[in-house]
């Protein structure tokens, strides 16, 4: 009787989903435009202790201004208020930050599928991507690699933003070849509007900062939107993330620098 309860209620109703199958589920409903910067995005949705907020806030502009965010459209949630289904526990702020998946959306869109491959740290040198040092493959897990990555404390995005060398997470991408000059169209309308983050494209038949792709592809690495919290961890600030929480309209977040 204990076994079949346990069957119905997680093996049947509620089965396991990788990663890479939700990615897909939830770029497919992202219709967020970048020419007129308006429509869905996919957000992330991170919870802070509210005496700390006016200082988290600071480091998240440091790391916008920095380059490291895909974006810097925010929404900030005050204890009690609801974040999508969500009610701010007592003692706390939720901050909606815009998940680096909406560019896999925006991409599916205009014709350019990508097939995503994991996340991972990047290093960094000088101010330039070198190579991938971790990766989780999202076919391989159950868990957002990039907010298992930060729990590993293996970031060093501060580091980025006071010299230029460091460690910063990205999520990497390949897409075929056939597609290339589409995916170079979005990402010329990505970098105009209000939410870009690519980090690195490598050319067909090409490793991509030290990962082999596909015969006929070619990679794409994209800054991950959980950099901001990353960094805000690397503060000494309690933070807990919580990754690809749904959907939100671009409208209702504004820019950093707003708060």
């Amino acid at each position: 009787m204990i076994f079949l309860f346990l069957w119905q209620e997680y093996g049947v109703n509620n089965p396991l989903k990788f990663l890479n199958h939700l990615i897909e589920e939830e770029a497919m409903q992202v219709t967020y435009d970048p020419a007129e910067n308006e429509g869905k995005v996919i957000y992330n949705l991170s919870l802070v202790d509210a005496d700390d907020l006016d200082a988290v806030i600071a480091i998240m502009k440091e790391t916008y201004r920095a380059g490291i965010s895909p974006s810097g459209l925010v929404q900030i949630f005050q204890t009690g208020e609801k974040a999508g289904g969500y009610a701010v526990p007592k003692g706390k702020a939720g901050i909606c930050t815009i998940c680096s998946i909406t560019l896999d959306g925006v991409m599916i869109r205009r014709g350019a599928p990508l097939h995503p491959i994991g996340g991972g740290v990047v290093q960094i040198e000088n101010g330039t991507p070198r190579r991938f040092t971790d990766m989780v493959l999202y076919d391989a897990t159950t868990i957002d690699p990039l907010e298992l990555l930060v729990s590993q404390e293996i970031t060093n995005v501060s580091g980025v933003i006071a010299t230029g060398r460091g460690n910063v997470l990205a999520n990497l991408r390949e897409c075929h070849m056939e597609a290339e000059s589409t995916v170079a169209a979005v990402i010329e309308d990505l970098e105009r509007s209000m939410i870009a983050g690519v980090l690195e494209i490598g050319p067909p038949n090409a490793p991509i900062l030290g990962f082999t792709c596909s015969p006929q592809y070619f990679g794409i690495a994209i800054l991950g939107g959980t950099n901001v919290m990353a960094a805000v961890k690397e503060g000494g600030y309690h933070v807990e993330i919580n990754s690809l929480k749904g959907l939100i309209d671009v409208s209702s977040l504004e820019p950093i620098h707003h708060f």
